[in-house]
């Protein structure tokens, strides 16, 4: 999939507020500093469609990019994320799982997750919310460009054993790195490929 344009929608805390047109959508999450903003300006080819920032959860909204016209990424504020209190985090929370469980148009959540660190609590915790809940998703390990390829098949591989514990099959995955643009084809590629399934089932 070639990226001709990206363009910002609308920001709010309430699902019922999101767009209404019926196209499919895909949502970014992960926790705090996992490099999602980096990631959804790799995916888009833009230096600053998403705010990258120091400061760990500044995303605190629901965020609606049209792409090419055709689907939206939706950025949603991280778990997990420090600086706010946490009267803030239980509403940001909430807003959260109310576009998961009432969003109709999302197609299918990306979870970003670290591929430096060991599964992490309540990453693993995430994933068994979206998979209790019906919720497809797939995994993007972020900042591989930080470990040497050895590492990165070491570490990808410990998460799948992890995971295939209580998973009876893997979500699909893909291994990014936003500065060396890894995976951007990939991850462009699966959402492509899904657009036109469902493209497919309206017409038949």
């Amino acid at each position: 999939m070639k990226i001709t344009s990206a363009e910002f929608v609308m920001s709010n805390s309430d699902v019922a507020k999101c767009p209404k047109n019926p196209i499919p959508e895909y949502a970014f999450i992960g926790r705090s500093n996992v490099g999602k903003s980096s990631l959804i300006n790799m995916l888009t080819n833009r230096k600053s469609l998403a705010k990258t920032s120091g400061r760990p959860g500044k995303t605190q909204l629901i965020n609606h990019f049209i792409i090419n016209n055709s689907w939206y990424l939706v950025d949603l504020p991280g778990y997990g994320y420090a600086r706010v209190s946490k009267s803030s985090k239980k509403t940001f929370q909430k807003f959260i799982t109310n576009y998961f469980e009432q969003r109709q148009q999302l197609v299918s959540a990306f979870v970003l997750v670290d591929i430096r660190h060991q599964p992490q609590r309540i990453d693993l915790d995430f994933m068994q919310y979206l998979g209790e809940s019906g919720i497809p998703f797939g995994i993007i390990f972020t900042k591989a460009d930080k470990l040497k390829p050895n590492a990165i098949d070491r570490h990808v591989n410990e998460y799948c054993k992890e995971l295939l514990e209580t998973w009876e099959e893997l979500p699909p995955y893909f291994i990014t790195s936003s500065t060396k643009k890894m995976g951007q084809e990939e991850v462009l590629s699966f959402i492509e490929a899904t657009n036109k399934e469902i493209e497919q089932l309206r017409r038949e």
